[in-house]
């Protein structure tokens, strides 16, 4: 076999490599992160326009981003799977949600839809912060306690998880020690749930 058909044979290795594992991904429903990330057209004129340490920066604080975004819909969808199962449909509108939070819920949609803009979500406890869904899952205690050991506990890690957020939504740099509580609080919150 001469050099240029070993060459041929890599290729064709490779694409059945390629195909292989799509169907793999494709069958386990999962992401083996294979494709390169495509930046938008404005990205590749008004992105290189930040300065290089900013977008470095970003690149590591999108890692923290990622992790809190994940956390936070799962969190959310705990909440509502799990009071749907106990009032289907109806619990966001019945007594299962403060008063007070239902009402900040309310003004928050209010003013998305004034703003003209696409409204984030069809769902209420999609406008929830992260210190009202603890008080979610506080009042809801009934239904909670038989997830998690101790409401204090619950409480102590949302508190941890809504001042990390503050960095991570205001475009701050999580500290050294910051990150370690990050993933500490991920790892308490889901030994609470064992």
């Amino acid at each position: 076999m001469n050099s240029e058909e070993t060459i041929k044979l890599f290729g064709i290795s490779n694409q059945l490599l390629e195909i292989g594992l799509s169907k793999v991904e494709a069958d386990l429903d999962i992401d083996l992160q294979r494709k390169i990330a495509k930046r938008d057209e404005k990205d590749s004129v008004y992105y290189p326009q930040f300065d290089k340490s900013i977008r470095a920066e970003a690149v590591e604080m999108s890692k923290h981003y990622e992790i809190f975004y994940c956390f936070e819909k799962t969190i959310r969808k705990l909440i509502s799977d799990s009071l749907d199962a106990v009032e289907p449909k109806t619990w966001w509108n019945s007594q299962r949600v403060p008063a007070n939070i239902h009402a900040e819920v309310e003004k928050r949609i209010q003013r998305e839809k004034d703003s003209g803009f696409t409204l984030r979500s069809e769902q209420p406890i999609d406008y929830t912060n992260f210190g009202e869904l603890g008080e979610i899952i506080k009042h809801n205690w009934i239904v909670f306690g038989s997830i998690f050991d101790s409401p204090k506990a619950v409480e102590r890690i949302m508190n941890n998880l809504n001042l990390l957020r503050n960095s991570i939504a205001h475009c701050s740099p999580l500290a050294e020690d910051e990150i370690v509580r990050l993933r500490l609080s991920v790892k308490d919150w889901f030994r609470l749930m064992e």
